[in-house]
């Protein structure tokens, strides 16, 4: 970052595979970071103040405080405040927990900017990111890594629950939870797609995106879930759960448990049972 205040740089741990946090700083910058390209993940936090940011995949967006966006490895961007200049904080970071940080859309490199609306909670976390480096023990830098991991947790609950505009159409909250409550019916993609004023493939495309599964894919996973609730949670038999879970074939159902579980629904039962 140019011009920092206060910066701190890390080498990351041996043994800290998961996620570590390399650097951390806050700064009142003035002047505008240009088509640069870090070698490892970023998030910046605007406090205050308005500016822009842009990417080669989101494009270019005005943007005000506060707000916070996500850097890519090795990707261009550019972004910084207008002539009053703004408040930022940021974080570097690396590890193969990012992994699954992308894989489950909890970071985008197409929506990296996030409009916040609770600033205390992680302004806090961003400052102890910051104790944390500084004292730079073992403990110290997996309490970053965890303060790291619960900003992206709590960037992404904010994105999730956005107001959507009128142009979006209905909430994707909604349609989750719809998706979610007809789990065991047949699930007719056309008529349900039309109930919220959308295509199949647009719907299908909105769900994919926000669950990581297709509708049927997200609907077995809620059936199965189901499952293995009824089999820790009650004495039914698995015929029984079979049909509640929406399967008329307990075989079927079973081989499709053992299929996604790598155990049958009464290995399950035996491993997991709440006495």
């Amino acid at each position: 970052m140019k011009s920092a205040t206060h910066a701190i740089y890390r080498s990351p741990l041996a043994a800290a595979g998961g996620l570590s946090v390399t650097g951390s700083g806050r700064q009142h910058a003035m002047h505008a970071v240009t088509a640069r390209k870090l070698p490892s993940y970023a998030v910046v936090l605007v406090e205050s103040g308005q500016g822009f940011f842009e990417t080669d995949a989101g494009g270019r967006r005005s943007m005000k405080g506060p707000a916070l966006f996500w850097l890519f490895p090795n990707r261009q961007h550019s972004y910084g405040p207008d002539a009053q200049g703004w408040s930022e904080r940021w974080a570097l970071f690396e590890g193969s927990l990012v992994r699954d940080f992308l894989r489950l859309r909890l970071i985008s490199e197409q929506n990296p900017l996030i409009t916040l609306r609770n600033l205390d909670s992680v302004q806090r976390l961003f400052g102890t990111i910051q104790d944390d480096l500084i004292e730079d023990t073992n403990l110290s830098r997996a309490a970053a890594a965890s303060a790291l991991h619960q900003i992206v947790i709590l960037a992404a609950r904010q994105a999730s629950q956005a107001t959507p505009s009128p142009q979006q159409g209905s909430d994707i909250g909604e349609i989750i939870e719809a998706l979610r409550q007809r789990a065991i019916q047949p699930l007719d993609m056309a008529a349900f797609a039309a109930e919220y004023g959308m295509s199949p493939a647009t719907l299908r495309r909105k769900i994919t995106a926000e669950v990581g599964l297709p509708p049927k894919g997200f609907q077995l996973r809620v059936r199965m879930d189901r499952a293995k609730e009824l089999l820790t949670m009650t004495d039914d038999k698995i015929e029984i759960i079979a049909s509640k879970v929406g399967f008329d074939d307990p075989f079927y159902f079973s081989r499709l448990f053992h299929e996604r579980e790598n155990c049958t629904p009464r290995e399950f039962r035996a491993r997991y049972r709440r006495s």
